[in-house]
């Protein structure tokens, strides 16, 4: 299950601004050798890596619903996240990118790896969004999605919420502390946090040094340049842009199955948004809908492991028949 960080220079890629720049990615790879079993490719989320054995421990590794032993997992970070703490592999030209600039990145990191096929694409948050961008990009590339808290656009919530944490980026004294701390309180909710701090009171109100430690914490571990980039990301996600922002015809080119996964008190990606998903597309596509019941918000796909369990055990067992490995042509 040891991974260490490897890493693909893309020289001249052209951004869908028109703009050409070099790329460096990073990405991991655990559990069996490449090309010797099904691959389940990881997407993380906004602020999230390819170390998915640190954030999601619980549901991947030896023995576990993403088991090691039976897959080929692999997770790629989003280009400029900073990983590789590389100051010069950073993306300063943030509003030259979209996400599906990310997903095309992504498809050249895995030709270069020669994987044609992902028998099952999960990613939660941003890293679901990226599923959708890369389903109707290239239909044949996936066998399964299953996006969880996600969406295939942003809504104008997110956009509304994304240009908040902008302002935040480019005009606060410590702008990844505070548009963090911001980010928090649409990660969670009005119930997760009086169900944790119900207004105690140590040298001030538990809430407030609970979002203090959240800013310092992800300041440390992330740059100015990487969170403004993600949020552009973010803001910019449509997966059907070039097609009328109708979804059904942007997937019409591909067979994949589509397993989605809402919070029901997700205030970032709310629920209703992939209910109106599958009502739409349940009579044309293969497609199933499960919710987790959680007072934690957007953030309960990291917090609420039992049944984040339960519903990836249950989806991946229904692809499972179609696991399979396919060489490149």
């Amino acid at each position: 299950m040891s991974a260490s960080l490897n890493h693909i220079k893309l020289p001249d890629f052209k951004l869908s601004s028109g703009k050409e720049q070099a790329v460096h990615v990073s990405y991991q790879i655990f559990g069996c050798q490449l090309h010797t079993a099904p691959i389940i490719l990881i997407n993380h989320a906004l602020t999230g890596n390819s170390s998915v054995l640190d954030w999601w421990s619980e549901i991947v590794g030896s023995g576990k619903v993403i088991d090691s032993n039976r897959y080929t997992v692999l997770s790629i970070d989003i280009p400029g996240n900073g990983f590789d703490e590389e100051v010069d592999h950073l993306i300063y030209n943030y509003q030259d990118w979209r996400l599906n600039d990310v997903a095309r990145v992504f498809y050249q990191v895995l030709k270069e790896l020669r994987v044609c096929y992902i028998h099952a694409g999960i990613g939660g948050s941003i890293g679901g969004c990226l599923l959708w961008e890369m389903t109707v990009t290239y239909p044949e590339l996936f066998g399964t999605i299953i996006p969880i808290a996600a969406d295939w656009k942003a809504t104008d919530w997110i956009i509304a919420n994304c240009h908040i944490q902008q302002r935040l980026l480019s005009n606060s004294i410590q702008p990844i502390e505070d548009a963090r701390q911001h980010a928090m309180t649409f990660y969670r909710t009005a119930q997760s946090l009086r169900f944790k701090f119900n207004r105690e009171i140590s040298t001030d109100f538990k809430v407030k040094l609970w979002l203090n430690y959240h800013g310092k914490s992800l300041k440390k571990r992330f740059t100015l340049p990487a969170y403004k980039l993600v949020n552009q990301l973010l803001a910019t996600s449509n997966a059907a842009q070039k097609y009328d922002d109708n979804i059904l015809k942007a997937i019409a080119d591909s067979e994949v199955k589509i397993r989605l996964i809402a919070i029901n008190s997700d205030g970032l990606f709310i629920a209703q948004e992939d209910r109106e998903t599958f009502e739409l597309l349940r009579d044309y596509r293969d497609i199933k809908y499960n919710e987790i019941d959680s007072i934690h918000g957007h953030d309960a796909f990291l917090i609420e492991h039992r049944q984040v369990n339960q519903i990836l055990k249950k989806y991946l067992k229904e692809v499972e028949p179609t696991a399979s490995l396919k060489a490149c042509v």
